[in-house]
């Protein structure tokens, strides 16, 4: 099987995250992404997937590759994406990332509505719970129930002064089995090698974590690969079998 090149933005919110615009729904998702030349994205809702599924419908015969995911709040108050292969059920998961949720309802007065939308941008419902907040997963329990799910583990925009390990703990547990490493388009992927390179040997990538339309693609990575699947971008995140990642 030949290899190709896959341009990708792995860290994209919708209007179900408390901070995500209400434009973005699935069709301005997929437009957007389509418009930056993207051929894989992943939708990283905070502490929530419910509308994975809408953007891959949304997707379906344009030729861009969706991965289901989301961006799960330790208890530390650190960052880590959870990427999954399209189709993959996350209903066990979220399951778990629930009841490890503050039990109080979401504050519609202090952040956005937590739309759930379907494929045709239709609302559906409103997720309940305070996706805002921190998990009581600690980031070793966080970082095991995504591989148990069969997902790659990233720790997020380690860069940023808030809501990343770096920032949290001031270092990355070299036990805490992650899959690689992001920065924020804060810094330019050279930027970011030269400064947080030293500390930790896993691969560096850099997404957009866009919250609106306009920032769809505006950090992205280049993958080697025979096909956008999750068991290729674990190979290209390795190195292994001629695959790689590269910045964009």
């Amino acid at each position: 099987m030949g290899l190709r090149r896959f341009r990708a933005d792995l860290h994209i919110h919708t209007c179900l995250s408390p901070c995500g615009e209400l434009s973005m729904y699935p069709s301005a998702v997929v437009k957007e992404a389509r418009a930056r030349g993207l051929d894989i994205i992943a939708v990283t809702d905070h502490n929530a997937a419910e509308n994975a599924a809408a953007v891959a419908e949304a997707a379906a015969g344009t030729g861009l590759t969706v991965l289901p995911g989301l961006e799960l709040a330790t208890e530390e108050e650190a960052h880590i994406l959870a990427w999954f292969d399209p189709g993959t059920d996350l209903g066990p998961l979220l399951a778990v990332v629930y009841a490890n949720l503050p039990d109080v309802p979401s504050r519609r007065s202090l952040v956005r509505e937590q739309v759930i939308v379907d494929a045709e941008d239709g609302v559906t419902g409103f997720n309940p719970h305070c996706l805002i907040g921190a998990t009581r997963l600690d980031a070793a329990a966080a970082v095991g129930l995504i591989h148990r799910h069969g997902g790659l583990a990233v720790a997020s925009h380690i860069d940023r002064q808030a809501f990343s390990l770096v920032s949290q703990l001031g270092f990355i547990p070299a036990g805490l089995e992650l899959d690689a490493v992001e920065v924020s388009p804060l810094l330019s992927f050279a930027e970011a090698r030269a400064a947080y390179g030293p500390l930790t040997p896993l691969p560096m990538v850099r997404f957009s974590d866009a919250h609106r339309p306009e920032e769809i693609g505006r950090a992205a990575m280049e993958f080697l690969m025979a096909e956008p699947s999750l068991a290729e971008i674990r190979k290209a995140l390795a190195g292994r079998d001629g695959r790689e990642a590269g910045p964009s």
